[in-house]
């Protein structure tokens, strides 16, 4: 007997495609899954993709029938899914499955999906045209063939598809309307596409949160701010405030913050968490993000306050993001601040963490605080990086606190905290700064025996002081000068 799946298909009345005939996007061979790049594809499938993928076109219904298999309606799925480099066979494929038993509603969508995605559109309406004779047809289907148009930049054809909806029985609903806008919206540069369309539709359509989310994600992709201010306001006006609506929120936010409005932002953030609309993580997350890349700590701030007083408890990559946007910005005590409030969230500060901060008092250099916070970073297991422990080390020195210095080389050298070279060069130069040669040349030489590289420019520094001093250092700089070089060779 002969089913849809074999006859020729006949198009709709109204045929979206027939409105408009641009170039279509060129294809890029295999740009979709396959069965030889898919894992755990089923023998069955792998089977009958070898046969869609290998035969010669006229000859794969013979080498299909010829198979002996008699396929489920999960395997149907299954080669449809990994055929769509291949549309031609898929057909035949499709064709052939059909005359062995009933396809299911998913294996049409798929087939529609196929056809549209490799923009063969008046096959695509065909198969449309036997899913309404089959009633399979769903809003599913038109998701698929809004989506199919918009990749092919016919943006045109799409609307014309949603207005012929109603004649194939589907209903022209709110889902529908997101469906499309989503598919619009998803492209780059055509928000102002569905915007348009939005204002023709929306006295016919009633929308919802969804429908203003998919826009206002749209002007956020575009950093659109005049037009997410007027959707975001329409929205206000229609909906009201609703705690729901945290997707459409989250990117009229995001828009404001990546279009520098920050004071904006922080007023609207203030007046959604007076209506108990606050935004979640997400929206934090990403503006932090975009406000330490512009090293913007003046707008950080006011906005970390207004999301810790609304609740909600920052994760430790946020608390190390903010704490190092103060620190990179000189603001330590405010770093310390957090640092202290981190622990009562639950939020424990790991390694990065304590290096930021020491980091910074090194940089500012605080010398009393560096030893304070060397010792609670040893003490809570996080001690500072090499690099940290060499600048530290020459900030001591500078500030006049050379003991301080000396316990840090030394919890290096006794923690085996590499490399040593660059703070034990430190640790030399800042002694010979002081004239204390004699420890100088002593330290040296425990370095030399420990194969530390002390760097050429140190040991010039070291010439030159001691060989200010008279003969008897002259001379003892030569000795270490001999052991160094020899240590050089080695």
């Amino acid at each position: 007997m002969e089913t849809v799946a074999s006859r020729g298909l006949k198009y709709p009345a109204r045929n979206p495609n027939k409105q408009s005939t641009p170039i279509p996007k060129p294809q890029q061979p295999n740009q979709f899954p396959s069965h030889l790049d898919t894992p755990n594809v089923s023998a069955t499938a792998r089977t009958l993709c070898d046969i869609l993928t290998r035969s010669s076109p006229q000859d794969i219904e013979t080498a299909l029938s010829g198979s002996g298999i008699h396929p489920s309606e999960e395997c149907v799925h299954e080669v449809l899914r990994l055929s769509y480099n291949y549309p031609s066979s898929a057909v035949k494929f499709f064709r052939w499955a059909g005359s062995l038993q009933k396809l299911s509603a998913h294996a049409w969508n798929l087939m529609v999906d196929l056809l549209g995605k490799n923009q063969l559109f008046e096959p695509m309406w065909d198969a449309v045209r036997s899913m309404k004779q089959e009633r399979v047809l769903s809003l599913s289907t038109f998701a698929s063939v809004f989506q199919s148009y918009c990749r092919a930049d016919r943006f045109h054809e799409a609307l014309m598809s949603f207005d012929v909806m109603d004649r194939y029985g589907v209903e022209q609903n709110v889902v529908a309307l997101n469906s499309l806008l989503s598919a619009i919206c998803s492209e780059d540069n055509q928000t102002n596409v569905g915007a348009e369309f939005f204002e023709k539709i929306k006295a016919k359509v009633v929308p919802d949160g969804d429908t203003f989310a998919i826009l206002l994600e749209g002007w956020e992709k575009e950093a659109n701010v005049p037009k997410a201010k007027t959707t975001f306001g329409e929205m206000v006006v229609r909906l009201g405030w609703n705690k729901d609506n945290v997707a459409a929120y989250d990117a009229f936010l995001i828009t404001l913050v990546r279009g520098a409005e920050m004071d904006d932002a922080v007023k609207f953030l203030q007046l959604m968490k007076d209506h108990e609309c606050f935004p979640g993580l997400k929206f934090f997350t990403s503006a932090l993000d975009i406000l330490v890349k512009r090293n913007d700590a003046d707008h950080a701030v006011p906005m970390w306050d207004v999301m810790v007083g609304g609740g909600l408890v920052p994760n430790l990559i946020m608390y190390n993001a903010m704490i190092g946007l103060l620190c990179n910005n000189g603001e330590i005590e405010h770093a310390f601040r957090l640092l202290d409030e981190m622990v009562l969230q639950g939020a424990f500060p790991d390694s990065l963490t304590y290096n930021m901060v020491f980091e910074c008092l090194v940089k500012n250099k605080k010398a009393r605080e560096t030893e304070r916070f060397f010792v609670e970073m040893v003490k809570n297991e996080c001690p500072p990086t090499s690099t940290n422990c060499a600048a530290a080390i020459s900030m001591l020195f500078d500030c006049d606190d050379p003991e301080a210095a000396h316990e840090i080389w030394s919890y290096m050298v006794e923690n085996h905290v590499k490399p040593l070279d660059e703070s034990s060069n430190a640790l030399l130069i800042g002694l010979c700064k002081l004239t204390r040669y004699t420890e100088v040349k002593r330290f040296a030489e425990d370095m030399l025996d420990r194969r530390i590289h002390i760097y050429e420019s140190t040991m010039i520094l070291l010439k030159d002081a001691f060989y200010k001093e008279g003969r008897s250092a002259r001379d003892r700089y030569d000795s270490l000068f001999r052991r160094w070089k020899s240590h050089v060779k080695l």
